[in-house]
């Protein structure tokens, strides 16, 4: 067998459960960037436009 074809079989192999759900990395994705939103709204909430 070719290294191709070893890395091939063992990649189907060792296919499984992801250890964490897509949507929640997809959740997590979109709390760090409304915080981040919100964040940017508190910090220039009181300023003067120029």
């Amino acid at each position: 067998m070719t290294l191709s074809a070893v890395s091939i079989v063992a990649a189907a192999a060792e296919h499984g459960d992801p250890a964490l759900s897509p949507y929640a990395v997809g959740g997590i994705a979109l709390g760090l960037l409304l915080a981040a939103l919100g964040a940017l709204v508190v910090f220039g909430g009181g300023r003067e436009h120029s």
